[in-house]
């Protein structure tokens, strides 16, 4: 049996490996080990590895890296230290393959010591676009670094091929955060409303908002901008979430916080974790932020995304999202359209581009037949498109 190490760092991309390292778990082909590290260890950010925990899970590893700071130096020493923590355990355990999804600093740092390491990488969510964010660069590092990638569309994987890699390893899978709308058992608006201490009998909308990273100390202002567009509408409730470990996060954090303490409407969490946000979605009126679940995952709901500015910029988009300026007039114009009735019913079966929720199922396979019984040869050649030639 090959040993996959997995490696997940924020609550957001535990949600989405779940129904994939549960797979794992039980597969009778691989032996499943579960590092974990960055915000998840950290109580600021609610120390979610024990939702982990909870869902039955063996941590075989965690491993401390984020400093108590969210400036661009704090970012870099917070890899510095990744990379000299995951090449000490990789030295220990040995793996097969490391699994990995998306695009953060922490996850950079993790593949550069399992490339120096020689042991091959299997990479989601590679191909992606996000132009505001330092992640666009990430991920296109992390893909030339993989072996294997599974993207979300088949315009993505396109992207990938045309980066040079050979067509037979990259695998349009769909996208594992649609999986877990689809297949989730997700709780009522009574059983949620329990969970999270809130009575959701008013209209709410649920509110996610992180920093632009390529963008110069914007997030106070942009935050402003959001919040002066909430107070235009008091007949909502808002279920927030605070902002990731990024450049800029808390400082948004902090003004969630101050905002929250003065407004009755206001309901504050540093987590809802995978299952009571997807709830929480499934009964809100709106999602609104710049978060990318409100691009993958909220349309399989029919529900609106009110998009807010250049964060998710070059992402394949359904048309139940709504772009605007980080700015409150704009804010407040996407807000209306989403609450339109005629708009509501038009997005209701709005197809998603991000697939049909069977993602998990189609790692495994790709992994059981290429992967399993077989070999993985890390020297790779760069795949050439012919003169004239688009991705196919």
């Amino acid at each position: 049996m090959k040993k996959i190490v997995v490696v997940t760092a924020t609550r957001a991309e535990y949600g989405l490996l779940r129904p994939l390292i549960m797979k794992l778990n039980r597969s009778l082909h691989f032996t499943l080990e579960l590092a974990v590290t960055g915000m998840h260890l950290s109580p600021e950010f609610g120390s979610t590895y024990h939702e982990i925990e909870q869902d039955g899970l063996h941590i075989d590893n965690k491993i401390e890296i984020l400093l108590s700071s969210d400036t661009p130096t704090a970012m870099s020493k917070s890899m510095g230290l990744a990379m000299i923590s995951f090449s000490e355990y990789f030295e220990k355990s040995a793996p097969d393959a490391v699994l990995v999804l998306g695009d953060r600093y922490e996850i950079m740092a993790v593949c550069c010591a399992a490339m120096n390491a020689r042991i091959p990488i299997f990479h989601i969510h590679g191909g992606e676009a996000t132009e505001g964010l330092i992640d666009e660069a990430i991920r296109h590092s992390v893909t030339k670094m993989s072996y294997f990638h599974f993207t979300s569309t088949e315009v993505y994987r396109r992207r990938v091929i045309q980066m040079g890699e050979q067509p037979d390893r990259v695998f349009n899978v769909g996208a594992l955060g649609v999986e877990n709308v689809l297949q989730e058992k997700l709780l009522s608006k009574e059983e949620l409303s329990r969970e999270i201490d809130c009575d959701l009998q008013k209209p709410y909308a649920v509110v996610t908002f992180h920093p632009v990273t390529l963008e110069d100390n914007t997030a106070q202002e942009q935050m402003r901008e959001l919040m002066c567009a909430m107070d235009g509408h008091p007949e909502y409730l808002y279920l927030c979430t605070k902002a990731n470990a990024d450049a800029g996060g808390r400082v948004i954090n902090r003004m969630w916080e101050e905002y929250a303490a003065d407004r009755n409407n206001i309901r504050l969490y540093e987590s809802l974790g995978m299952r009571r946000y997807l709830s929480a979605v499934k009964h809100s009126e709106m999602v609104i932020g710049n978060s990318s679940s409100g691009i993958v995952e909220v349309p399989a709901f029919g529900i609106p995304t009110v998009n807010i500015g250049d964060r998710q910029k070059g992402r394949v988009q359904a048309a139940s999202i709504i772009n605007c300026r980080p700015e409150c007039a704009d804010i407040l114009k996407g807000m209306a359209q989403a609450a339109e009735p005629e708009f509501r019913e038009r997005v209701r079966h709005v197809p998603n581009p991000y697939g049909t929720g069977n993602t998990s199922d189609a790692i495994m396979g790709i992994l059981e037949e290429r992967f399993a019984n077989g070999e993985v040869n890390i020297k790779k050649a760069f795949y050439d498109l012919p003169v004239g030639e688009v991705a196919e």
